[in-house]
């Protein structure tokens, strides 16, 4: 069995998730407060960053990035569920889209939306939790804007985000928005397309343990559980 050091609303841990649920690979998950700091963690995790996998006989895998490309290298190939596909070309646009979404969707919108309204709820001041702020709010549902034009773009040129077949780009583009479509920021009406793959995997057994995450006192709207919205 393996072990995931995740937070339940961290967009990279979900992605992690999702990757481990979509190869069927039972999994005990260990709930991380990356802003505590543990001392145990970041001997895992010198960058103190969910999430982190641990498997028997390997040192810890850090990142949902490198995760995925693990599964997909011990687990993909033997049980014919690829999420890299095989082609050099197909291969580079998968990794090229999981770093847009893991990378600069996260510091742009995903990753300022989910410390704001729900990380700093648990944060001392020390840690630097207190009111969300207005301004980064702000610019991260801007940001989300432009983010999700660009999955509606992607959506309605390819069978999935990367190409015909699904792929980790998927499960790390609908990893994020799941974190804040609990809260309630992503603007579906502004985008069909991108609403209408969203459905496609949300719909996925995968990701039935995500829809199941809550937070005491911030339900989420009612569509966030709707399989179809």
């Amino acid at each position: 069995m393996f072990t995931l050091f995740h937070h339940p609303f961290c967009p990279r841990s979900r992605f992690a998730r999702l990757a481990l649920g979509e190869h069927g690979l039972e999994t005990r998950l260990v709930e991380e407060r990356v802003w505590e700091r543990r001392e145990a963690f970041v001997a895992l995790n010198p960058a103190a960053e969910t999430p982190v996998l641990i498997s028997e006989g390997l040192p810890p895998i850090p990142g949902a990035a490198i995760i995925a490309e693990y599964l997909d290298e011990t687990h993909g190939a033997a049980l014919g569920r690829r999420l890299l596909p095989a082609a050099i070309a197909d291969r580079i646009e998968v990794r090229r889209l999981i770093s847009w979404f893991c990378d600069r969707l996260y510091s742009e919108a995903v990753g300022p939306l989910v410390t704001e309204r729900i990380y700093k709820r648990y944060m001392s001041v020390e840690q630097g939790g207190g009111a969300p702020s207005t301004d980064m709010l702000r610019a991260a549902k801007t940001n989300t804007r432009y983010h999700l034009a660009y999955i509606g773009w992607l959506a309605r040129t390819r069978n999935f985000l990367a190409g015909d077949d699904l792929t980790y780009a998927d499960l790390a583009a609908a990893a994020h928005l799941s974190a804040i479509d609990y809260l309630g920021d992503v603007p579906w009406d502004e985008d069909d397309a991108a609403k209408a793959w969203y459905v496609r995997i949300k719909s996925r057994p995968a990701f039935r343990p995500l829809l199941n995450d809550s937070l005491p006192g911030l339900p989420p709207p009612a569509h966030y559980t709707d399989l179809d919205f």
